[in-house]
């Protein structure tokens, strides 16, 4: 048996705010913009550059219910985890792009590790892992 993660869905307020955060501020790719009208929404999924793993995608919230969960997906704990293969480019890259990092770089027995914030204040990992971990 062969599976994997396609895509993880990210409620955002707005799909064009969205991409330039994901795209224009941390680097990721388009992959996909597609109107769908008879919906009122648009098919958006964007991914980290590289080897082309699990993708986002920007799912924009369609009522009250889920506008209340834009920036608080997991709660308050760090909700998603972007791996690097060069910690300090990609540190000094997201600052540079204005990121937010709400915990600076820290040597743990796995690697290197920050926390930063996303436009709307889901929480992430930027990690580069040392000890062989997937």
């Amino acid at each position: 048996m062969n599976q994997s993660i396609a895509h993880i869905a990210i409620v955002v307020r707005d799909y064009d705010e969205a991409i330039d955060f994901y795209v224009g501020k941390l680097g990721f790719e388009l992959i996909e913009d597609t109107d769908q009208p008879e919906q009122d929404k648009r098919w958006v999924v964007v991914r980290p550059r590289g080897d082309g793993g699990t993708s986002l995608l920007l799912a924009r919230a369609s009522s009250a219910h889920q506008e209340i969960f834009i920036g608080n997906q997991a709660g308050g704990r760090v909700f998603l985890f972007l791996r690097t293969d060069d910690f300090r480019r990609d540190h000094a890259a997201m600052i540079e792009a204005g990121i937010t990092f709400i915990r600076e770089p820290k040597e743990a027995p796995y690697g290197i590790v920050a926390v930063f914030e996303d436009l709307y204040g889901n929480l992430w990992d930027l990690v580069q892992f040392t000890d062989g971990r997937p």
